[in-house]
């Protein structure tokens, strides 16, 4: 059976701003319906690397932290820790990243959580059924623990899913620093010992004692123990413990798809998708370059698999911008309409194992119909 998807186009008046346009989608979708009295609800975004303009503005997700709160919930704005080194990698970074770019509780209409904790490791596994890559998925613990999860989503290109929507926002920014790494990598961490300060923070954590110091003070990874649990990337602050290897671009999103089950298991959840300032890669860089699409308009759905299928349909079918970004550098004279920007920009990429994965694992459908309102 198709899930209905509904969009609201970004024309406005004097009496219907934008803001007052996401309140009346979301109530439409079915927001208002959902039990939310005395209920934690975590907002999950993302905070944006600084430097990077091409994340949702705090004024977005302010009326809906505001619409919550009129509905007795307790929202909650928050993200998980990064596994690269930026400006996101640990919870007082992050914190400060937020605030540099607006999330406060006055823009933002509610507290900063950090999910997975200062270093990355307050974490919940959360057991799924049907799950082929990742059994028991390592989520951020505050988004464990929240009783109702919504998604508030910048559509755009990402260079290792193809895209990034409500499953890459959910699934990959809902894991924690090991979470990320087991999506991540395709076999066990590695020590890069350049970087490394023999500060044996990594050996004193280590459940397995799978780390020790050699002769030379470097930390090094016997690997009949390791388990590839990410404890050590987690922890190590000095970029030594790292991803050994990355995983395909379908295994990732299949990855992905499972760890977003886990994020929402048991769970009302609600999603908004923003198909604006459509950038060709992700927000976790520290810039965001031109704009391959025009800003297409909002979305919001209870199934999130459609939701990413209506905003991929709605990017395929509109032009690409005569702005010289990176598409039309590429396909000069071309206007690209019903052609999939996401695969021409990022062609190693497979975006559609991840939603057939979603599918097959009993997230959402991939059917929809979209309701214009």
């Amino acid at each position: 059976m198709a899930s209905k998807v509904y969009f609201t186009n970004l024309r406005t008046n004097a009496n219907l701003n934008l803001l007052d346009k996401v309140e009346r989608l979301c109530i439409r979708a079915g927001l208002a319906d959902m039990e939310l009295k005395n209920q934690f609800v975590a907002i999950k975004l993302s905070f944006g690397e600084p430097g990077n303009l091409a994340y949702l503005r705090p004024n977005f997700i302010k009326r809906v932290a505001d619409f919550l709160r009129k509905q007795g919930a307790k929202p909650f704005m928050t993200d998980c820790n990064t596994l690269y080194s930026g400006r996101r990698s640990n919870a007082v970074d992050h914190f400060e990243s937020a605030m540099e770019n607006g999330f406060n509780p006055i823009s933002g209409g509610a507290p900063v959580i950090i999910a997975d904790g200062v270093k990355g490791t307050s974490q919940r596994e959360i057991p799924i059924e049907g799950a082929e890559y990742c059994p028991a998925p390592k989520i951020g613990a505050a988004l464990a623990d929240a009783d109702v999860i919504v998604s508030m989503t910048h559509f755009k290109g990402h260079e290792q899913a193809g895209f990034g929507g409500a499953l890459k926002n959910l699934g990959m920014g809902g894991g924690s620093v090991a979470g990320k790494l087991e999506m991540h990598g395709a076999s066990k961490p590695k020590i890069n010992e350049a970087n490394c300060v023999g500060c044996g923070v990594c050996v004193r954590h280590c459940a397995h004692d799978a780390l020790s110091l050699n002769a030379d003070h470097k930390a090094v990874i016997n690997y009949d123990n390791c388990v590839g649990c990410g404890q050590c990337v987690a922890l190590c602050q000095h970029d030594a413990a790292v991803l050994n290897s990355w995983d395909t671009s379908a295994n990732l999103n299949c990855k992905i798809a499972e760890y977003t089950k886990a994020v929402l298991k048991d769970k009302p959840n609600f999603h908004i998708s923003f198909i604006m300032n459509v950038s060709p890669e992700c927000d976790c860089w520290n810039h965001n370059d031109a704009a391959v699409v025009a800003d297409l308009g909002i979305l919001a759905s209870t199934d999130p698999v459609a939701l990413d299928q209506a905003c991929v349909d709605l990017v395929t079918k509109a032009p690409a911008l005569p702005t010289n970004n990176e598409l039309e550098c590429a396909h000069e004279h071309e206007s690209l309409e019903g052609q999939d920007k996401f695969k021409l920009l990022h062609p190693d990429t497979d975006w559609a194992a991840g939603l057939d994965h979603a599918v097959k694992i009993g997230i959402g459908t991939r059917e929809y119909e979209l309701i214009t309102c």
